[in-house]
């Protein structure tokens, strides 16, 4: 079965992309997932916990980076996982993109799920997995909107500025003049080079 979801970030692209490429960092923010393991650059192992209905089902598996282009900012992972008690399995293959947005990112999710044994019997409702999907791309992206909040580093804060500078009195200056005059007259002092 296929389904798309989207979701906005506020971040520009560039900075989008170099989050969501993260998977240390992100991978916590998806409602149920644990990563386990990074075994190479690209190829990750890790958990998911899914309620589908009244079944709850934990998937251990790998996942991979089949593509990556980090200009277009797209990218395609496939998975893979079976159910902790052998219920059965799932495969899948998720694209997704930027797109830029008026104040940050929007990302578009196709995915294209696979459920094999009695796991396929539980999500049999194609509807069911796509509202399930939708749940968890939802908080997925609230997750990720609270941790980027939390990492924003605190709005520094913005120094006073200077008192503006005094004007100069024409009265004082006229004065200093005056009594530099006199010195120069009663103590013969010649005038300061300037």
């Amino acid at each position: 079965m296929e389904f798309d979801n989207a979701f906005e970030v506020m971040l520009p692209p560039e900075k989008a992309w170099a989050l969501l490429m993260d998977i240390e960092r992100v991978a916590p923010c998806v409602p149920g997932a644990e990563l386990t393991e990074r075994v190479d650059d690209n190829a990750f192992k890790g958990k998911v916990s899914v309620r589908l209905g009244p079944v709850a089902l934990t998937f251990a598996g790998t996942a991979r980076f089949e593509e990556i282009d980090n200009i277009a900012h797209t990218a395609r992972v496939k998975a893979s996982g079976n159910d902790a008690k052998g219920r059965g399995g799932a495969n899948s293959t998720v694209a997704f993109r930027l797109e830029p947005i008026p104040g940050g990112s929007k990302v578009l999710v196709h995915t294209n799920l696979m459920l094999s044994g009695a796991v396929a019997q539980y999500g049999r409702g194609v509807g069911m997995i796509q509202d399930v999907a939708g749940q968890i791309i939802k908080q997925f992206a609230k997750n990720l909107g609270e941790q980027l909040a939390a990492d924003a580093p605190e709005p520094e804060a913005i120094p006073e500025p200077p008192p503006p500078a005094k004007p100069i009195s024409g009265l004082a200056l006229l004065f200093s003049a005056f009594l530099a005059s006199l010195r120069r007259i009663f103590l013969g002092t010649k005038p300061a080079d300037s």
